[in-house]
């Protein structure tokens, strides 16, 4: 199948392309930046270029984006130019070449200020069915990018699926608070729980995504790590974590204590992914239990794809984990 992924300099571009020439797919990489991994250097919104990437293909992978990072370093306007115009003149080219597959990777973060609760609330249980309220420019074009992509999938019938996919960055968190506390290996096992998907998993997600898209149509799913928590546990994950985590894995204080780690106080959201696994028959294996037995046994707790990969930043010279300039 010939595939065009944009941003393919990026962290899941390299990924996804990496993994289907490994599969024997055709694959056009698009990115601004030149990599080994990027046969057209340009932008998105370059339409010549699309156009030219986009031929011939049979789906699209639409990574491309301004993330959370550049909201100090770019203007609003910038967003709006890559996130939304740029996934419009893809959707439109798509159409105009036939495609029939379009993934577009969107974000949690979509969801924006619905992701904490009022103080005293029990934690959110976020679904697909949780209304965005987006509280920056990142999560507001994220948003507008994927009511375009429902919009052209009604308009043209292309088949377009969107994923909401949880954090996978292997920079560090973007809170000082939560980097003064916890060593950043530390930080990410915990987000297995309720925040966090193995780079393996998501290149898995878009996959499936592909194969399912023309059966489906369009929709919109959250793609992290299966999470333990039921709606029950809810209240008690806000005011006390450790002991829900307890009693679910009796193993994880001792070897936590082993390595001088500690499982957050409370946690205010967590991610499900039913609807995920059961529309695109996708199963994410890197989930917390997961993690830990790996960690137990002495192994790396991340999947190799994850590892081999590892981190690119976002910006040319980084000052911190969320530069501004």
């Amino acid at each position: 199948m010939r595939i065009l992924v944009t941003g393919s300099a990026g962290h899941l571009g390299e990924a996804l392309v990496r993994t289907l020439r490994g599969s024997g797919h055709d694959v056009v990489g698009l990115d601004l930046l030149d990599s080994a991994h990027t046969d057209v250097v340009a932008s998105i919104t370059d339409r010549a270029a699309v156009r030219s990437g986009i031929d011939g293909a049979e789906a699209v992978l639409h990574t491309a984006t301004l993330h959370k990072p550049h909201v100090g370093s770019h203007p609003r306007q910038a967003f709006v130019d890559t996130n939304v115009t740029g996934t419009l003149v893809l959707l439109e080219e798509a159409v105009a070449a036939g495609v029939g597959a379009f993934v577009y990777t969107s974000t949690t973060s979509a969801f924006g200020r619905s992701l904490t609760p009022a103080a005293g609330d029990p934690a959110a249980w976020i679904t697909e069915e949780v209304v965005p309220r987006p509280r920056n420019i990142y999560g507001a074009t994220t948003v507008a990018a994927e009511d375009l992509c429902e919009l052209v999938a009604g308009d043209h019938g292309l088949p377009c699926l969107v994923l909401r996919t949880s954090r996978f960055f292997p920079e560090q968190d973007d809170s000082e608070q939560v980097r003064g506390g916890h060593a950043d290996a530390n930080v990410k096992l915990n987000e297995l729980l309720y925040r966090r998907i193995d780079l393996a998993d998501v290149v898995g997600a878009h996959v499936a995504a592909v194969e399912r898209a023309p059966r489906l149509g369009f929709g919109r799913y959250v793609v992290s790590a299966t999470t333990p928590f039921g709606p029950g546990d809810l209240a008690e994950l806000r005011r006390n974590a450790p002991a829900v985590v307890e009693r679910l894995f009796p193993d994880q204080p001792e070897l936590y204590e082993r390595l001088g780690w500690r499982m957050f106080s409370g946690i205010d959201r967590v991610y499900v992914n039913a609807r995920a696994r059961a529309d695109l028959g996708w199963e994410p294996r890197y989930d917390f239990r997961h993690a830990l037995d790996l960690l137990g046994a002495g192994a790396e707790p991340r999947s190799a794809l994850a590892t081999s990969i590892g981190a690119k930043g976002y910006h040319p010279e980084t000052t911190g984990p969320y530069t501004t300039r």
